[in-house]
């Protein structure tokens, strides 16, 4: 998965943003904060931070990319107003020197904090905080539906911005603006494409297919200064290179551990993050066609699942069965008022008082390895209920490709996805795939439904309440989508990353500060090598 997203949203069909601090998100990133492992005594800094990552890409530009590698990187290199933690999704102050400042409902002043400097030397103004969010906002990006709420960002004088909302007293506000990283107004989107110039404490050296190297920013003022002398990045594409990189020493620290490798490299002396994410393995009914468009036929097929299999043989237990449209770990879950848990029985009841007769199904998946291993399970419980499944798998570009030909040729899709590398707030993992999108338009073209405008009331409610109020709502919003599934969780898989932490490597240098998060990427902000004196 080189691109994270499969296509833009539409700027309505979204309404959601960023993430969420104090009470509206996550606690963490699931089950409980990671902390970072104690790393061994020695000389601090002056090192070369090395990290074997899962992703490609040949777009970095931060206000257009979806790449898992681009986002991932740019945080250590491009900073925004404020950033976002994702060890437990509160956001800080990056360029932002506090909290906006309110002047009405719709009204909000920034200052921009003192001396900072991009990595060219030049100074950052509000020019260019007006500039990169008005390119991140333009047609086409992908962060046009998660910006929506915020209707304009412009320029009071040098040091000071002047933000609009569409929301009154909007309580995801800097959540949504830690989405747009600032870059020099003078810049081109082509540039910026090929290497970012950012505030932040890391400044990019050198991209190239293979490797990424980044260098100190002499320039940055901020809190988290770089304390290594580089921060080196291996494209590691396949699992099994990055597996030897990391057991051998070459990287500290490795994305995306695959979960039969944890014991080995925790043999070797690894350390092991595993992080209760919202990584998700969904599946998708093609409503356009019968009898996908009778919800007890999607009932029937969620409950004939045997998902405990799939834990044991496709995650190695490493999963979570989904119970609602969160991970039960999130703050803000709630055990949807219908769980889809194995009942044989209560799948046939439900074909039979559909009045249809199982036939052919087409079950298209991508080729993640844990979605095949999960088909295998899932044509052998459909079958027992009397459907003939043949499954079609194929690569990411080429299963969307196929689904978006709208041309009937399939039925159920097994897919990946995880929309929480860009924050974890309910509206915004709500509207990633039920929004006005092309999701729901034309994936699954629910959105004409009385259940869809319902939903869609109920989450434009909820960004106006805060508290107790909002969860009712939420969890109205959650119980619905568990009774019509058109697109529903099946597991939520955890997210594994290795590092060199409490032990050293072979040279003996390891990491201070590091810890997993849950989702795609590594976060190296204020984290340092530490080599064995």
């Amino acid at each position: 998965m080189s691109e994270f997203i499969n296509r833009p949203l539409s700027r309505r069909g979204f309404l959601g943003g960023a993430t969420v601090a104090a009470g509206l998100g996550l606690t963490a990133c699931g089950g409980g904060q990671q902390k970072a492992a104690e790393a061994p005594s020695g000389k601090e800094g002056g090192g070369t931070i090395t990290a074997g990552t899962a992703y490609s890409t040949q777009n970095y530009d931060p206000s257009t990319t979806s790449s898992a590698l681009a986002l991932g990187v740019n945080w250590q290199v491009v900073e925004g107003l404020y950033g976002l933690n994702f060890h437990d999704y509160s956001t800080f102050n990056e360029l932002a020197t506090a909290d906006p400042k309110k002047v009405d409902d719709y009204t909000f002043e920034i200052t921009l904090r003192d001396g900072a400097k991009f990595s060219d030397g030049n100074e950052v103004k509000a020019d260019d905080v007006v500039e990169s969010f008005n390119r991140s906002a333009a047609k086409g990006s992908v962060y046009v539906p998660m910006l929506a709420p915020i209707a304009s960002v412009e320029k009071k004088d040098d040091k000071t911005v002047t933000v609009k909302t569409t929301i009154a007293n909007f309580s995801l506000l800097k959540e949504r603006l830690s989405i747009v990283r600032v870059v020099p107004a003078s810049s081109s989107q082509d540039e910026m494409k090929k290497q970012p110039v950012g505030s932040g404490p890391w400044m990019y050296e050198s991209i190239s297919d293979n490797t990424l190297d980044l260098v100190p920013n002499t320039n940055y003022n901020g809190a988290t200064p770089a304390k290594d002398d580089k921060l080196h990045y291996d494209v590691l594409k396949d699992p099994t290179a990055r597996l030897t990189a990391q057991q051998d020493g070459t990287t500290l620290a490795m994305e995306m551990v695959p979960a039969d490798a944890v014991e080995q490299l925790k043999g070797a002396g690894c350390t092991v993050d595993a992080v209760q994410g919202f990584g998700v393995r969904f599946a998708m009914f093609n409503l356009g066609k019968a009898p996908w468009d009778n919800v007890k036929v999607r009932q029937a097929c969620l409950y004939a699942l045997d998902t405990d299999k799939m834990l044991a043989n496709a995650f190695s237990g490493q999963a979570e069965i989904a119970t609602s449209y969160l991970p039960s770990s999130f703050a803000n879950y709630h055990k949807a008022s219908t769980v889809y848990a194995h009942d044989v029985d209560k799948a046939k009841k439900l074909i039979s008082e559909s009045g249809i007769t199982p036939g052919d199904v087409v079950l298209r998946t991508t080729d993640n390895e844990q979605v095949k291993s999960m088909a295998t399970q899932v044509k052998n419980d459909l079958d027992a209920l009397g459907f003939n499944v043949s499954i079609v798998s194929d690569t990411s570009p080429a299963t969307y490709a196929a689904i978006d030909a709208v041309d009937g040729s399939w039925d159920i899709l097994l897919a990946p996805g995880d929309p929480s590398c860009f924050g974890a707030d309910v509206d915004l993992l709500l509207n990633w795939w039920y929004g006005d999108n092309v999701w729901m338009t034309k994936r699954c073209p629910w959105k004409e439904s009385a259940e869809w405008t319902k939903l869609h009331e109920l989450m434009t409610k909820a960004l106006g309440q805060s508290g107790a109020d909002q969860q009712s709502t939420w969890n109205e919003c959650f119980d619905i989508i568990a009774e019509n599934v058109p697109l529903y969780p099946v597991l939520f898989a955890k997210t594994f990353t290795a590092s060199w932490s409490e032990k050293p490597n072979s040279n003996g240098v390891a990491l201070k500060g590091f810890k997993g998060i849950g989702t795609t990427g590594l976060s190296f902000i204020d984290v340092n090598t530490v080599t064995a004196s």
